[in-house]
């Protein structure tokens, strides 16, 4: 049985990224699997970042997080980049010290070393854009800053990214294709 967090942007419960997280929370206790959620909009998350210390209610998520074997991210790509909620999340709870810190190579110069290498980070996201113009105007830009900028300075190096393209203009049928692919997913863990 895998403990997994859910990190949840999407306002609407009639959008795709809704229908992600449920299929995906339904599949993975399928599979005795303990679930988390945070609704971000639901629960009315402040995303404004100010440089103030962690309170409470962000301890209380580091403190969920740091029991979860597993790291779910789902939302919408809006201008090629996560809903400013979900980025506000990031940016209130995966803070130095606890996410990471800064080792000292010489004077001013240092990298990071991320502390939550032992879990596993899973991403679902649904784009408007098709693949193409993701891919080869964007370079991959969504993708890389997640991945790179955000989950592997924290210490997350096993990470599953799964992306939907197009999904407004798809077919019922090919959405469900997607919905098959995030319940495999769960399924697995």
């Amino acid at each position: 049985m895998k403990k997994i967090f859910i990190i949840y942007g999407h306002y609407n419960d009639k959008s795709f990224s809704c229908a992600m997280k449920d299929t995906f929370i339904e599949s993975a206790k399928q599979s005795g699997n303990e679930t988390d959620l945070v609704d971000l909009y639901k629960d009315k998350f402040d995303p404004v970042f100010a440089g103030e210390k962690a309170n409470e209610e962000i301890k209380s998520y580091q403190s969920r997080i740091e029991k979860a074997d597993v790291i779910v991210f789902i939302y919408p790509i809006w201008w090629f980049r996560a809903p400013a909620i979900v980025e506000g999340f990031i940016d209130r709870v995966f803070i130095p010290p606890w996410a990471f810190h800064f080792k000292k190579v010489i004077g001013f110069y240092g990298y990071p070393v991320g502390k939550l290498k032992n879990k596993r980070a899973i991403i679902f996201n649904a784009y408007g854009s098709p693949r193409f113009a993701t891919v080869l105007f964007f370079l991959n830009l969504p993708i890389r800053r997640f991945k790179r900028g955000f989950l592997k300075i924290c210490g997350l190096n096993n990470i599953l990214y799964k992306r939907f393209f197009s999904v407004p203009y798809v077919s019922e049928e090919k959405r469900k294709k997607y919905l098959e692919e995030v319940k495999k997913t769960a399924l697995k863990l």
